[in-house]
């Protein structure tokens, strides 16, 4: 059985606050602000990378091993390439963002003086009362656009309002929590495992445990444009558990109410060694863990241990329903993957 208990209030108000807070890649500021502020109350140590990510650093019982865990703040996003001739804005992707889901979505578009401007997502010339194609069109880069929510009709005028090619547009996370435990927003990749590894530390804090060897868990910031995982990890780490979503499927043993753990993915298998490890710490501890393979998936674990990272590393989170679309999860597999990690953290 468990050992101790995860703190369900921290953990789900911890989520909310950070699904609330925009962080697109390459724009996570707030986001890293953010989690600062929680490990500065929790009493953990942490730095900042040159790339403005942070590695949180806590003192084991052991020297004889290093461990580490992973997850991203950073999320689906996008980037403005052109204010086109009627003032609407052209954008760029950051990432594997899939198009179709975002139209119709409110936007912030951050321009350089600090300034938001609301807009939203619209299909070009998608009056369909004039434009036939509107219901039957493609979705993509190229045939949608921001409607910019000021009154402009030209490109000059949209700058005039502080707007710019490469300011980051941000989509509303349209957050949703229900009685029945579920809960629904964008960019639970991978912020519900951000939340779960700060729950996770919250349980040893109050807990006055300590890992039992000593750990470093790198919140990363450009995982999804795939060089997240080589910012800031020492040299002499033995383990990497990485916490990123768990997929659901047609073919998978993964759903919403679990945390998942992925045996390979696009980028090859994952360690046997930790893998079997945190399998069998999960049955011994009542945790009801599914393993699955990703097709279409890669990790900062990946990204690490392409770049020549040396130690073993594993991948588990929870099941989320939709990826890359607007997604939902359940408390029971937040709960479940914050309790594995504490587990992990002050096991043998």
């Amino acid at each position: 059985m468990a050992r101790f208990a995860i703190d369900h209030q921290y953990l789900m108000k911890t989520l909310v606050d950070l699904l609330n807070t925009p962080s697109p890649t390459g724009d996570t500021e707030y986001a890293t602000s953010l989690v600062e502020g929680e490990l500065q109350s929790l009493g953990i140590e942490y730095r900042k990378t040159r790339k403005g990510a942070i590695v949180a650093e806590m003192e084991g019982l052991s020297d004889t091993k290093s461990r580490g865990l992973t997850a991203h703040l950073d999320t689906l996003g996008a980037i403005v390439c052109q204010i086109k001739p009627s003032g609407r804005l052209r954008l760029r992707h950051l990432n594997g963002l899939n198009w179709p889901t975002v139209e119709s979505e409110g936007v912030n578009i951050s321009t350089r003086s600090g300034r938001q401007v609301r807009g939203s997502v619209v299909f070009s010339d998608g009056a369909a009362h004039v434009n036939p194609e509107s219901k039957l069109g493609k979705r993509d880069g190229d045939s949608l656009e921001v409607r910019v929510d000021e009154r402009t009709m030209s490109a000059e005028e949209t700058k005039l309002l502080g707007i710019e090619v490469g300011d980051f547009v941000s989509f509303d996370p349209r957050v949703e929590q229900s009685e029945s435990g579920f809960i629904r927003s964008r960019f639970l990749d991978d912020k519900a495992c951000v939340a779960c590894g700060l729950a996770a530390m919250d349980a040893l804090v109050k807990g006055g445990l300590k890992p039992t060897y000593k750990t470093c868990f790198l919140f990363s910031n450009h995982e999804e444009v795939g060089h997240g995982g080589i910012d800031g990890l020492p040299a002499d780490l033995d383990e990497l558990v990485v916490l990123d979503m768990g997929c659901i499927g047609t073919g998978l043993q993964g759903d919403e109410f679990h945390c998942s753990i992925c045996l390979a993915d696009s980028s090859g298998p994952y360690n046997k060694s930790l893998t079997t490890y945190l399998r069998d710490l999960a049955d011994s501890r009542g945790i009801d863990l599914k393993s699955d393979i990703y097709p279409f998936y890669a990790s900062d674990g990946s990204a690490y241990s392409q770049g020549g990272g040396a130690a073993q590393v594993a991948l588990i989170g929870p099941g989320i329903d939709t990826s890359h679309g607007y997604e939902r999860t359940h408390s029971d597999a937040l709960l479940d993957t914050a309790q594995i990690v504490a587990e992990y953290l002050v096991s043998d």
